[in-house]
Formats: structure tokens, C-alpha cells, sequence
């Protein structure tokens, strides 16, 4: 059975994020996530979590100036005493909250600057994050998103996502491979998934084009949740996608997958 995963910064924003958790409970989802928690204390969402019998299952680290348009801080040469001080600060969080994996966004380099400086700064900040969190026995995740909705952003595909864990050489750094990004990047994606299954610890998902409910686009989600039934995919799967209407108005296509 797939354990779907409520993603609570796309889903119930019709609520304040803290009557999402309730929200998500009535609607049968038994595991949550969310882009980032810092906004609140860790306590208060700790108590939502407990109070509804949720799972917290993912979030990201912090990165940078969200408001500002960055998204992500790892591959950004001159900052990475900044990306160090996040992971300890959502290493505080992911122990409150019981949530054993965080994700890394690579982010956009700035336009002028080097691609081997990149590339080192994302990896060596990938190999810091990965052993810190491996202390807590906290899984790193990173992930490849497309070009279109996040243009310039440094990781875009699986093989290339592949090649960082190989340079970064740790055991505890994985992809999050979402069915969206890829599918506008690279499509192919139950092969891809089969093959790469291994080194993926998180799945989320959405539909293409317009980033909505699955069943809304092109991408047969039938077959995908087989495949991932058939390999023994274990972990969850996000719902990161964008409602067409409300939340709760969309949410019949999960039926008949529970």
C-alpha cells in the first residue's frame, strides 16, 4: 500500500498551517510534510502532530531568502557557514518533531560565478549535512527540479543528482525524486525509478502540466504506483501538487490507491 504523504504548504491552504494538521487527519492522510517549519516553534507543531496522530516525514533545510526568490543555499559559493548554522538549526527541529529525513536544495548559483566553485560548495556542504545528520540518524535528501518552474536552479536531472552522491561518497545521502520535476526534465520515469530505486528515499508527486492533482495531466499514475507497489518501495510519497479547486474537492483520486 502506498503511504501518501500530505504536503502541507500546497494542500488545505484554504487553513492557517496549523488547522492543516487536522485538516489532513480527516481527509486519512496518516503522515505529513511541508517546504519548512521555521515560522513556528517546534513545540507548536509537535503538539499538532501528537494531537492528530500525524507522522512528519520531510522538510527542508533552510534556504536562504525564500521571499526573495532564492531557493536554496548549498551550491552558493561564500555561504556556506550560513548552510552549516541551517542544518543545526533543522537538526533542532527534525528531533522535536520525530522527522527522519530533511532535504537539501541545491538552490541558484549566482549568474557569474564558476561551475567548478559550484560544484564543490554543493558537495562539500552536501558531505557536511549528510554526517551531521546521520549523528541523529536523520536521512539527506536532495533533489533535481526542473528548469521551467525554477530557472536557473543547479540540479535538474537523476543521473546528475547520481553523480553528487557519488563525489559526495556518503551512505546517508539520497534523492527525493519528484515525478513532476522529472517528467518536464527527463520523463522515462518508472525505468528511471526502477534503476535508481536504491538510491531514492522519498517520491513526491503532482501531475503535468499545471503541477495539480494526479490524473489531471499527462502522466499515467496507475502505472507508477504499481510499479512502486511491484519494486517494494517502502518510504512515502508526497502530495506536493497544486488543488484545480480546494483541497478536499480534489482529493477523491487517492481512493482507490489506499
Amino acid at each position: 500500500m502506498i503511504k501518501f504523504s500530505a504536503n502541507l504548504s500546497m494542500l488545505f491552504t484554504e487553513l492557517d498551517f496549523l488547522e492543516r494538521f487536522s485538516a489532513a487527519k480527516n481527509a486519512g492522510f496518516e503522515y505529513v510534510e511541508y517546504l519548512f517549519p521555521y515560522d513556528f516553534q517546534a513545540e507548536e507543531i509537535a503538539d499538532q502532530l501528537t494531537s492528530n496522530e500525524l507522522k512528519q516525514v520531510l522538510f527542508n533545510l533552510p534556504a536562504g531568502n525564500w521571499s526573495e526568490g532564492e531557493r536554496g543555499i548549498a551550491c552558493y559559493p561564500g555561504r556556506s557557514g550560513e548552510f552549516q548554522e541551517g542544518v543545526g538549526k533543522a537538526i533542532e527541529y527534525a528531533n522535536i518533531l520525530g522527522c527522519d529525513q530533511l532535504n537539501a536544495l541545491a538552490g541558484i548559483p549566482p549568474s557569474k560565478s564558476d561551475g567548478n566553485e559550484v560544484k564543490t560548495t554543493f558537495v562539500n556542504n552536501l558531505r557536511f549535512a549528510a554526517d551531521k545528520l546521520g549523528e541523529h540518524d536523520i536521512y539527506l535528501l536532495t533533489e533535481p527540479i526542473n528548469t521551467i518552474d525554477i530557472p536557473g536552479f543547479y540540479l535538474n536531472y537523476t543521473e546528475q543528482a547520481k553523480s553528487i552522491l557519488n563525489d559526495v561518497n556518503s551512505k546517508n545521502l539520497f534523492i527525493q525524486y519528484d515525478i513532476y520535476h522529472m517528467q518536464i526534465m527527463e520523463g522515462d520515469l518508472v525505468r528511471t525509478i526502477t534503476n535508481n530505486l536504491d538510491h531514492i528515499k522519498h517520491i513526491q508527486i503532482a501531475d503535468n502540466p499545471g503541477r495539480h492533482e494526479p490524473g489531471s495531466g499527462e502522466i499515467n499514475y496507475s502505472t507508477i504506483f504499481s510499479a512502486l507497489e511491484d519494486l517494494g518501495y517502502d518510504r512515502y510519497v508526497g502530495c506536493e501538487y497544486i488543488p484545480e479547486g480546494s483541497t478536499l474537492d480534489g482529493i477523491a483520486w487517492i481512493q482507490k490507491y489506499r
